[in-house]
């Protein structure tokens, strides 16, 4: 099974990172994230890798590394660079595993510019990848989550499905009913995030996963 599968989030701040590090965990999958910003805070490759357990999954290095904790538009901006999509591309084809799935992890959702003429729908549909999307319960969230969902069927976007952090809410329920894709599942909130947890909650995800991806 080799695929790609773009992690991307109703917003920012919704988890996106560990669920990541859940299914490539689950899937013994390859993780890339292509453009990462704010590195003061660390890198979102550096987490992934610290929790993995398996010895399988490789953590590709970023095409970008930006200082400031912005979009990649700005982030590139500020340091007088352009992000280059077509390297992004050709560096997609390279990390690519044969034989099993490639985790991409996007900043932010779907609208987040990556230069000044792509937003990270257009890098999706340009990787022909298919995409996993990150939701909480917030206020505001059930607007963010359809609006997310009706970008995705606007354009065809192929969608596995929908993970939800956080305590369980009937907002989901509505969700998943009104967008039409499948729950994948949940992740909890908890006050550590380490091996054993994304190990535990990537056997929790793998049945629905395997299901959805066959």
């Amino acid at each position: 099974m080799s695929e790609r599968i773009f992690i991307t989030g109703i917003g920012t701040g919704v988890g996106k990172t560990t669920t990541a590090a859940c299914i490539t965990e689950a899937l013994t999958a390859d993780y890339w994230k292509p453009v990462q910003t704010g590195l003061m805070e660390g890198t979102d490759t550096d987490t992934v890798l610290s929790l993995l357990s398996n010895k399988v999954s490789v953590c590709h290095p970023e095409a970008w590394r930006l200082q400031a904790p912005a979009s990649p538009h700005l982030a590139a901006r500020l340091e007088d660079c352009t992000i280059d999509a077509e390297r992004i591309l050709e560096l997609a084809d390279q990390y690519q595993p044969v034989d099993r799935p490639m985790v991409m992890e996007g900043a932010g959702g779907l609208m987040v510019p990556v230069n000044e003429e792509l937003f990270t729908l257009d890098l999706i549909v340009a990787l022909k990848a298919r995409v996993v999307i990150v939701a909480q319960n917030y206020l505001g969230s059930i607007n963010h989550s359809m609006l997310t969902a009706r970008m995705l069927q606007h354009t065809g976007v192929p969608v596995i499905g929908w993970v939800f952090g956080g305590d369980y809410h009937s907002n989901e329920d509505d969700v998943v009913k009104w967008s039409g894709y499948p729950k994948i599942g949940r992740i909890p909130l908890t006050d550590t995030v380490d091996k054993a947890f994304i190990q535990q909650q990537a056997q929790l995800l793998s049945a629905s996963l395997h299901s959805l991806l066959a």
